[in-house]
């Protein structure tokens, strides 16, 4: 099987985003599959779930694309963590936030880290899952330019629909442009609840999205924020409500193409 890049990816922060994509990747790897997580937000907050451990000396996604860059481009391998629970990751940090500033004058910038995830070293992974930042900018042009597929989370509240909009027009900017191959493969409901407003957003985006929309809903828990606080994936708890909805999300995602 050819490795499949899936990115992560809204225009709304707080919705989940992080949370979906630890623990998707888990329930792939409890079902077998190898799986590579790509944390390619500056506020490292994929990285913080994962328990790294910052240090000036590691090898981050940053490195990576800054030496890429400049010509002087590194073995992947060496910055590929993995964490107590097993999964591999590539992991973020501050230095990051400057990729707009070292991107800007590059050579076909928009695909450095299509060149970086396409190497043949990172051909063992089933899937490389990356976790956006919430911008619009050239680092999700970048993820969305080198993935197979995005899955788009969105809070069940008001003006969900807003960040979809702009989320789209940058994914066919991308898709008409950079990837045709690119697809969406689903939207995903995240923090449900029960209330007439979460129902009515749900309605909206399935009557929007049709069978783009994800069967799987991801409930309001307090189990997420201790989640991320325990450094722990949900899946692996057992009884965990939320761990078993990203069960069966990892289902639907095999379903849908991504075997």
């Amino acid at each position: 099987m050819q490795t499949k890049i899936i990115s992560i990816a809204s225009a709304k922060g707080g919705i989940g985003k992080t949370t979906t994509t630890l623990n998707l990747a888990k329930a792939l790897k409890e079902k077998g599959k190898k799986v590579l997580l790509v944390d390619l937000d500056p506020q490292s907050n994929l990285s913080d779930y994962l328990g790294y451990e910052h240090n000036l000396n590691n090898i981050t996604i940053s490195t990576l694309m800054s030496n890429a860059v400049n010509g002087n481009a590194k073995d992947v391998n060496c910055a590929i963590k993995c964490n107590k629970e097993g999964l591999d990751y590539i992991a973020s940090d501050l230095h990051l936030s400057s990729a707009e500033i070292f991107l800007i004058n590059a050579m076909s910038r928009e695909t450095v880290l299509k060149r970086i995830l396409n190497q043949k070293e990172l051909q063992c992974y089933d899937y490389i899952i990356i976790d956006c930042l919430t911008s619009l900018g050239i680092l999700v042009v970048n993820a969305l330019a080198a993935s197979d597929y995005v899955i788009v989370p969105v809070q069940a509240q008001k003006f969900a629909l807003d960040g979809i909009t702009l989320f789209q027009n940058v994914f066919n900017m991308v898709k008409n442009n950079l990837n045709p191959n690119l697809e969406l493969m689903g939207v995903l409901v995240t923090m449900f609840d029960k209330t007439n407003m979460a129902k009515a957003v749900r309605e909206e985006l399935e009557e929007t999205f049709g069978n783009k929309l994800f069967e799987t809903v991801i409930s309001k828990s307090v189990e997420a924020t201790n989640s991320t606080y325990l450094q722990k994936s949900l899946v692996s708890q057992k009884g965990s409500k939320l761990g078993k909805q990203y069960v069966e999300l990892s289902n639907e995602f095999m379903e849908r193409g991504a075997k």
